[in-house]
């Protein structure tokens, strides 16, 4: 091979460095807070800072005075409501001295949590765009522009943050859309275990335009994770007959549906509505998209978080309250009962009949029979009682305000559900429930605990147990 052939194949002009360090654009890579940790060739060639004496120090740091301000009232709000920016128009000061103008488009890259790990930005000389001057202008009084919208994504952050539960997050995001939108009202819809929408927060009215059709649109905003909007009533009446007659009532004319999720999860919606037409403006979608997304975030949270807490009070195969809970709620309802001196119950059961259960259809089926008859012992509880699962094939139900012969009644309740055929193991399997019942009638200075009331239940039921089984034995203290 002739040697200027073979010099010209090792050249490195296809590698990756090689096109980043020449690439025709300014290239740099920051922390989520803004510390440049790379930059290539190109953006030291057009700045003549050196990438020795800029790597480690803030990107804001180059920007003149304006940028700085743009910088910090909208730039860096956007990126991280936002997740990118495009197009933005910057100065940077170079080393000499003189102001570079520049485009940036700016996106940050997601860990494996979802939470931002650096920004990758690349800059383009904007010196040559003969309309520089006017853009420039134009980016500054939209930057004031947005300033009282920059406080609400601010107030909504810290409102949001503050939320402990799906209810006062979503008024906040409801009184947050409204004021940032301009809107005449606002409404946030959460999804129901059954994928149905249910009113979170907002206008009582907002029930009434769902069933003219708005539950259709909100839907198709979750399905396809894009706001939906109506800018006028005659485009309301071309999508869904009906619903402009039913926004028109409530002299309302426009709206947007913005879907509350995150890349894995769907929560609901944030509906806004206008009094008069509304166009579907990008900087009205980039503000509600944003609010949505950071509240879809906590709504996430949320859940999760009670999803954690029920988990620890909970047992994990039946959904009845573990012992954790039976406990807390017993030494409840004793300081209950004793302040009101109305009597407490508690209904102590095991199983007859199990093992037989466990030991010849194994284990997974046995499962199954502690779920169904969890299930038929939640059925016929009294509203305000509290199965539980003790351990094993072992249950208790706390009946707060039951004297003894209410008890007794909730305790035959309970044996003849469970003597019911099951539907989880063949006919020739029965079980039936060896039950235990205390009473305690308080007396005044009269006090007893709750290991005490289980202890008691406990030798009731082994009492009934050891009489024939399938039996209730009741105790009064």
């Amino acid at each position: 091979m002739p040697p200027d052939i073979a010099g010209d194949l090792s050249r490195p002009d296809d590698t990756d460095t090689e096109l980043f360090e020449h690439a025709p654009c300014g290239y740099l890579t920051t922390t989520p807070d803004g510390i440049i940790t790379r930059v290539n060739r190109t953006f030291e060639k057009w700045t003549g800072h050196r990438r020795e004496a800029i790597v480690g120090t803030p990107f804001m740091d180059l920007l003149t005075t304006s940028g700085q301000l743009f910088h910090e009232t909208r730039y860096a709000m956007v990126l991280r409501l936002a997740g990118e920016v495009r197009e933005v128009a910057l100065n940077v000061e170079c080393a000499d001295g003189t102001e570079l103008p520049i485009l940036v488009n700016a996106i940050a890259v997601l860990g494996d949590d979802g939470e931002p790990v650096s920004i990758r930005t690349a800059v383009f000389d904007a010196t040559e765009r003969q309309d520089y001057e006017r853009q420039l202008l134009a980016a500054r009084r939209e930057a004031e522009a947005s300033e009282a919208r920059v406080r609400v994504l601010q107030d909504a952050t810290s409102a949001f943050g503050a939320a402990e539960s799906a209810a006062s997050l979503a008024l906040a995001l409801a009184e947050s859309a409204r004021v940032a939108l301009r809107a005449t009202t606002a409404a946030v819809l959460l999804a129901e275990p059954d994928g149905d929408l249910a009113l979170a927060a907002g206008e009582e009215e907002t029930p009434a335009l769902l069933d003219a059709g708005l539950r259709g649109l909100a839907h198709h905003a979750i399905e396809s994770g894009e706001i939906v909007a109506i800018t006028s009533l005659d485009q309301a009446r071309s999508i869904v007959p009906g619903l402009d007659d039913a926004l028109h009532e409530r002299r309302l004319a426009a709206l947007t549906i913005a879907p509350l999720r995150t890349s894995t999860e769907s929560f609901g919606v944030i509906l806004c509505f206008f009094g008069r037409d509304r166009a579907s403006d990008p900087e009205t979608r980039d503000m509600q998209a944003a609010l949505a997304r950071q509240a879809a975030q906590i709504l996430r949270r949320i859940r999760l978080q009670g999803e954690l807490e029920h988990r620890a009070l909970h047992d994990q195969l039946t959904g009845l309250a573990n012992r954790k809970l039976l406990g807390e709620r017993l030494e409840a309802s004793i300081a209950t009962a004793a302040r009101s001196g109305r009597p407490l119950s508690l209904v102590f059961l095991d199983l007859d009949g199990f093992k037989a259960i466990n030991d010849d259809l194994g284990h997974r089926v046995g499962d199954q029979v502690l779920v169904e008859v969890a299930g038929r012992l939640r059925s016929v509880a009294r509203g305000g009682d509290l199965p539980a699962r003790y351990g094993g094939d072992e249950f208790v139900v706390i009946c707060d305000d039951a004297d003894a012969s209410a008890g007794a009644v909730i305790a035959e309740r309970f044996r003849s559900e469970v003597r019911r055929p099951l539907t989880s193991v063949p006919a020739r399997y029965t079980i039936a429930a060896s039950i235990g019942v205390v009473t305690w009638v308080p007396r005044s200075g009269d006090a007893v605990s709750a290991d005490r009331l289980v202890r008691v239940a406990d030798e009731a039921m082994y009492s009934s147990k050891h009489g024939g089984r399938d039996r209730v034995t009741s105790v009064t203290l």
